[in-house]
């Protein structure tokens, strides 16, 4: 399986959930390269944004940012080898993020597998873009899913980061959040429209501010929280970038 390297390893953490409705938690972060999508604003655009690729970022602006060489960003390692490094941690929750950690499906089932076979209770979690339905022995084994569809905001076409099927497929799962970045009030005419396609109960939906930056956070959060409250939904802050910023394995 291919995942994020990070120094002389894999991006595999222990660190506290950013995002979503277990932000706080503790867990250890496993992070899967590649992605099917490819957003202008994304902050692990170490996983897709590979020399020779035609697609474009908000830090192109940033003196000196450069598309990623695959050697430099990619590690390759074997579930089992993955297993061990998580159990080092001594935590049970485990967060399986990317990337789209869903383009490795069968390897990280093979992961959930081996680290369920010292019949110690484990959690884990998923963090997906929506434009991939698992399969019966990924369900199996996943106790939650936190589904991240990707607006207009994200610089793509409709046709390629939105499902709604899959969307509602992952809905009727029951373990599915639907957890969406938010910039300005058109992204709330949009999400209300999908949530209605896609049949997605409001009781499962997160709103979340774009930003990279406590200050990029700051110039949403206020008003959106003030939207969630008003449309019964729930609001999600980013904590891992008010406690350490834009930075990797933490």
């Amino acid at each position: 399986m291919k995942l994020a390297r990070l120094g002389d390893g894999a991006e595999i953490f222990h660190t506290l959930q950013g995002e979503g409705v277990s932000m706080g938690e503790p867990a250890v972060f496993v992070r899967l390269s590649l992605c099917n999508l490819h957003c202008v604003w994304c902050d692990t655009d170490h996983t897709w944004n590979f020399e020779g690729t035609p697609w474009k970022h908000e830090k192109d602006a940033i003196q000196g940012y450069a598309k990623h060489r695959k050697e430099d960003v990619i590690i390759e390692m074997s579930p089992n080898e993955v297993a061990e490094i998580v159990r080092g941690f001594c935590r049970r929750r485990v967060v399986l993020t990317g990337g789209e950690p869903l383009l490795h499906e069968a390897e990280l089932v093979e992961l959930m597998a081996a680290l369920s076979e010292d019949g110690e209770e484990w959690f884990f979690e998923v963090e997906t873009n929506g434009t991939k339905m698992p399969g019966a022995g990924f369900l199996g084994l996943i106790g939650q899913i936190n589904v991240s569809p990707k607006l207009a905001n994200s610089g793509m076409g409709e046709e390629l980061r939105l499902k709604p099927t899959v969307l509602a497929g992952l809905a009727a799962t029951g373990k599915a959040w639907f957890k969406f970045v938010v910039r300005d009030e058109r992204d709330i005419t949009e999400i209300r429209s999908l949530m209605e396609r896609a049949g997605i109960p409001g009781n499962r939906v997160i709103l979340m501010p774009e930003g990279r930056t406590v200050e990029a956070l700051d110039s949403t959060a206020a008003w959106l929280a003030e939207r969630c409250r008003d449309l019964g939904v729930r609001f999600s802050d980013r904590l891992h970038v008010r406690l350490w910023g834009d930075r990797r394995g933490v």
